[in-house]
């Protein structure tokens, strides 16, 4: 029952990826293998995943089931594992000295679902101001910087409910505002996220789907009309992703264990990606993980690893994640988690 409930959910969303590719290729009547789809959405920041544990293991984090509040960025079917209140912090420091945090509060609610709230943001500092300076007796223009600065600014607010349709079939979703800022313009959206994880009964393997930022195009409001043109609607980044996991060396009493993991997403504005990461527990306290991204431009490995530790009636976890971006250098990345 569990399996063809799961295989119907598969069906529906690959049918979903086929009609978005079709549209796709249909608006820009050409063929599909002549297509980069680069470039073509805004809300860049959606695409981010504060987690360092995630990170650590290339982003292969759809069939994951660690069970902490962190999954609501990731596949929020997999916060079926919460056992009651779980909380996450994430801190990076991105490329281009631009700062991303977030955080996540879910609850289980025992016959309801487990039930949470997020919020992301990135601070992107001050930017110097440059404008186009006519110049004298020409009819052209220059760019000169004004001396002056400005800043801009991402955020998502979201809320998330997870229930178990089975005890081996679990479906989340979130609901997101969100807002983008850039000195004195700025435009407002709503997204919707769902997955699914399931076990398929053997061993602990498990297949995870998820598809993200589902959501209409939007435009930024308040801008300068001395550039004479509108602003332009910006679609959503969509993104499907699927997901396979397992255990190993999982015996009864074992202290140790190892997680492997791999994904592949089909995104509406680039080529297909895929990765791979593992992640050995010892003594389930210490964790060290690895990963890799393939079809990535700048994107490879990565590495990390955690601490997780019980003190009075709460665990604590902390984690760290060093991301290779190749010619833009490292990405680092921390998380702190509490769950009673």
């Amino acid at each position: 029952m569990e399996f063809q409930l799961f295989r119907k959910i598969l069906a529906i969303a690959f049918l979903l990826i086929q009609f978005e590719a079709g549209l796709l290729y249909a608006q820009n009547g050409i063929e599909s293998y002549d297509i980069e789809r680069v470039g073509q959405t805004g809300w860049q920041f959606l695409k981010l995943n504060g987690d360092a544990r995630q990170a650590a293991l290339g982003n292969a984090y759809t069939a994951l089931s660690g069970g902490d509040a962190n999954a609501v960025f990731g596949n929020p079917a997999a916060l079926v594992n919460v056992k009651n209140i779980d909380v996450a912090i994430n801190r990076t420091n991105w490329i281009a000295d631009i700062g991303y945090q977030s955080a996540a509060v879910v609850k289980n609610f025992e016959g309801i679902g487990i039930i949470g709230i997020s919020i992301a943001n990135i601070d992107y500092g001050d930017i110097p101001e440059t404008i186009n300076s006519p110049i004298t007796g020409e009819d052209r223009t220059e760019a000169v910087v004004t001396g002056n600065s400005f800043t801009a600014s991402d955020i998502a607010v979201g809320l998330t409910f997870t229930r178990s349709i089975t005890d081996r079939l679990s479906v989340g979703g979130n609901i997101r505002w969100l807002r983008e800022s850039i000195a004195d313009v700025s435009m407002n959206n709503v997204s919707l996220d769902i997955g699914t994880l399931f076990y398929t009964g053997f061993r602990s393997l498990r297949i995870g789907f998820s598809a993200r930022n589902f959501g209409p195009d939007s435009h930024f409001l308040g801008f300068n009309e001395e550039l004479q043109s509108e602003p332009q609607d910006i679609k959503m980044p969509l993104d499907f992703r699927l997901g396979l996991a397992m255990d190993f060396f999982d015996e009864p009493g074992s202290q140790n264990l190892l997680v492997v993991a791999l994904d592949g997403n089909h995104p509406n504005d680039g080529p297909e990606k895929f990765r791979v990461g593992a992640e050995y527990i010892f003594n389930k306290m210490f964790s060290l993980r690895a990963g890799y991204k393939f079809n990535y431009d700048e994107e490879s490995f990565t590495f990390g690893a955690g601490f997780e530790y019980p003190i009075y009636d709460y665990n604590l976890s902390v984690n760290y994640a060093y991301v290779e971006f190749g010619i833009l250098k490292q990405v680092h990345m921390f998380s702190v988690g509490f769950a009673l």
